[in-house]
């Protein structure tokens, strides 16, 4: 579902490595120690301590002693890499693990450790320390860990809405940024523009540009992704198409002096934000209102309120595009943008006539309808945000794709699916493109008999056995606890019989 996470990455980290820095201009930083020894990919190897030191090097002081910050880089399947980075000895020095793990508060508290070994001499412990995270078998979320004496974690499940204070990202980000910022800066990214963001700590950097980025949820930011940008990579910040870049404040002077056309800046360190476009005012008004309201309202609380407002908004915009899945016998499960644009209310059909463009929704669209056509289900936060009934959209509409569907013999793996448009190279000049944020999908099944009037995530446990008599097309649903719906009532959705 245009998820950037790596599913069942080989190993919980791929390279750990020390990179130091001369501290002079015109010098490179090198690789000190890496683990494991025989570690080769000289891409990599070249690639990482340029992000080590994301920062002129003029500005190497101690006050970035001891930061924790995250770099991404891409694979070749466009999934991420995060470089978890620990500066030390007066910003000479560099610790980081490379994975394919988002655990940010895991390796950071890792890299403490690894560091303090370090400084002391102690060998041993670093190996061992080392030695058993890289040979450990991914945990499952939940997971706790013991990797030595010192070395204790439990395993993150990043299944569930981010928290404050647990998640470092998020919590660096509600406190650095004021609401109002928040909420210019969340639709832009809505629309998909070039975004800049600048701090002079790294730490509240990385931070913001992850934690932003994390409020999209379900949807996941498409485009040209850098939390912190090395020297060597500032012309992308005149890169064309959308973007989303986090700036060391020593490297702003060189960006100010470039040719920025049509981009939004954030300065964390100001508090201010600069834009040339609209975007809030462009969102539904009553939309912006409750999550402003909603956010004023945890600022001063702990917990998962801060993602949950984000959650309730995605799922105002874009909670009824399962309204708009068109399911016809013997063939794959598609989804029509003339349905969904039309039967929202007028003060909306603006706003999603500009979402459906967008590379995110085409994204998400095209992730639901593979699951679908697949014959798999599923479950997150924001299917039991919506399911509980609050932006259900037309009962009519939702009911209908509850009737089962007979198929034919064949199975409908092939997935016709939505293409983005091929303007959207430049598609942040457009002005109305908020993202689209998908809901549940609430499917007919073939031959399948789904009672949905039941709380909690999995709804429908029994599977439909493929005997030689077909239970008849029915769907139970019991309207007093529609609210109470989980996503899985998609009920095993595309149970396959024979005609």
């Amino acid at each position: 579902m245009g998820s950037r996470i790596k599913d069942n990455p080989e190993a919980t980290f791929e390279v750990y490595l020390e990179v130091t820095h001369p501290g002079t201009t015109g010098s490179d930083p090198e690789v000190r120690r890496r683990f494991p020894e025989d570690y080769i990919d000289q891409e990599t190897l070249q690639t990482v301590p340029k992000f080590c030191f994301p920062f002129s090097v003029d500005s190497l002081s101690v006050s970035q002693v001891g930061q924790n910050f995250t770099f991404v880089l891409t694979d070749i399947e466009s999934k991420q890499r995060f470089g978890f980075c620990r500066l030390s000895s007066g910003a000479h020095s560099c610790y980081c693990i490379l994975s394919y793990l988002p655990w940010f508060e895991v390796f950071y508290k890792l890299l403490n450790i690894l560091a303090d070994y370090t400084i002391k001499g102690q060998e041993s412990q670093w190996r061992e320390l080392l030695e058993s995270l890289h040979t450990l078998p991914i945990p499952d979320p939940g997971v706790p860990v013991h990797l030595s004496v010192h070395s204790y974690f439990t395993v993150p499940d990043t299944r569930e809405l981010p928290s404050i204070p647990e998640n470092r990202n998020l919590t660096e980000y509600f406190v650095a940024v004021d609401v109002n910022n928040m909420l210019h800066l969340y639709a832009s990214m809505l629309y998909e523009r070039r975004i800049l963001i600048c701090c002079s700590k790294l730490s509240t950097l990385t931070a913001c540009v992850h934690g932003s980025a994390a409020m999209m949820y379900p949807m996941y930011w498409q485009h040209v992704y850098i939390p912190v940008l090395p020297q060597h990579l500032i012309d992308y910040c005149c890169a064309p198409m959308p973007y989303l870049i986090g700036v060391h404040s020593s490297l702003m002077e060189k960006v100010r002096g470039m040719a920025l056309d049509d981009v939004v800046v954030l300065n964390v360190d100001t508090n201010t934000l600069e834009t040339p476009f609209d975007d809030l005012q462009s969102l539904p008004n009553d939309v912006v209102s409750s999550l402003k309201n909603r956010l004023k309202k945890v600022s001063t609380t702990t917990g998962d309120g801060v993602a949950r407002a984000f959650l309730k908004t995605q799922a105002a915009l874009f909670g009824c595009y399962r309204n708009a899945l068109q399911i016809q016998p013997g063939e794959p499960i598609t989804f029509s943008e003339e349905v969904f644009v039309t039967h929202r209310s007028s003060a909306m059909r603006q706003f999603l006539q500009n979402a459906i463009q967008l590379q995110l929704f085409k994204q998400f669209i095209d992730g639901r309808l593979d699951l679908l056509n697949a014959g798999e289900g599923f479950s997150d936060v924001f299917e039991d945000e919506i399911n509980m009934g609050e932006y259900a959209g037309s009962d009519k509409n939702y009911h209908q794709w509850l009737f089962t569907v007979k198929k034919g013999g064949g199975a409908i793996f092939n997935t016709v699916r939505t293409k983005a448009n091929p303007a959207m190279k430049t598609v942040y000049k457009f002005v109305k493109q908020p993202e689209f944020f998908g809901a549940c999908i609430l499917q007919g099944v073939g031959n399948v008999r789904c009672s949905i009037g039941i709380k909690g995530p999995n709804v429908c446990q029994e599977n439909i056995p493929h005997t030689g008599t077909p239970p008849p097309p029915a769907c139970t649903i019991d309207t007093r606890q529609e609210g109470s719906m989980a996503s899985c009532c998609l009920c095993q959705i595309l149970t396959l019989t024979s005609a």
